[in-house]
Parts: structure tokens; C-alpha cells; sequence
């Protein structure tokens, strides 16, 4: 007796979820490598705080605006990379679904009742 080959759509479904997974773990590095470059942006923020708190420079204020930009604008990556539009479009549905249900069985409640 032959072992059957492989479904097409398990296949394609096999793939997909390599692909999914792929993508998870660059995303967590990405994750991981912005968190570490936000840890050194920071220290670095609270050294040229300090100078120029002794100094007070315009180059050192130049400095302090550029590090808190760049630290600004990796939080924003962070946050976007942590925020799925697939995600939310899963929870978006499963509201529409379960809020759809419990209004029908509101509705054949309050019949049943009224």
C-alpha cells in the first residue's frame, strides 16, 4: 500500500505558514535590534544632556534635538511594527460577528418575552 502524496492545499497551507513565520521572526529581529539602537540613543540622549547642562553649546542643543528626533521616530517604528493590520482586521471581524450574534439573540429574546 502507497502512502498518498501530499494535498495541493496542504502544501500551499504548509507554505504559508513558513512564510508567516518567516516574517515573525524578521519582524522580532527588527523588534530587537530597534530596541537595542532606542537603549543606546537614550544613553546617549542623557550624556549630552548632562554636557550641556554644564556647557550649554548650541552645537550640544544641535546634538540633543537630533538624538531626541531619532529617538522619536523609533518609537514610532516599534509601535507600527507591533501593530498589524491583519491582527486588527481579525478582531474587527470576530466584533462584527460575536456583536451580530448577540443582537440576534437579543432580538429572539425580547420576541420570545414580548
Amino acid at each position: 500500500m502507497a502512502a498518498a502524496a501530499p494535498e495541493p492545499d496542504f502544501d500551499q497551507a504548509l507554505a504559508e505558514v513558513e512564510r508567516s513565520l518567516q516574517s515573525l521572526q524578521d519582524r522580532y529581529a527588527q523588534v530587537c535590534a530597534d530596541q537595542d539602537r532606542q537603549q543606546s540613543l537614550k544613553e546617549q540622549l542623557h550624556q549630552t544632556q548632562r554636557q550641556y547642562q554644564q556647557t550649554r553649546t548650541k552645537s550640544l542643543r544641535a546634538e540633543l534635538n537630533r538624538l531626541q528626533t531619532q529617538l522619536d521616530e523609533l518609537e514610532i517604528a516599534l509601535e507600527s511594527q507591533l501593530f498589524s493590520w491583519q491582527g486588527l482586521r481579525e478582531i474587527f471581524w470576530q466584533a462584527v460577528r460575536f456583536g451580530g450574534l448577540g443582537i440576534m439573540i437579543g432580538w429572539l429574546l425580547k420576541s420570545y418575552v414580548g
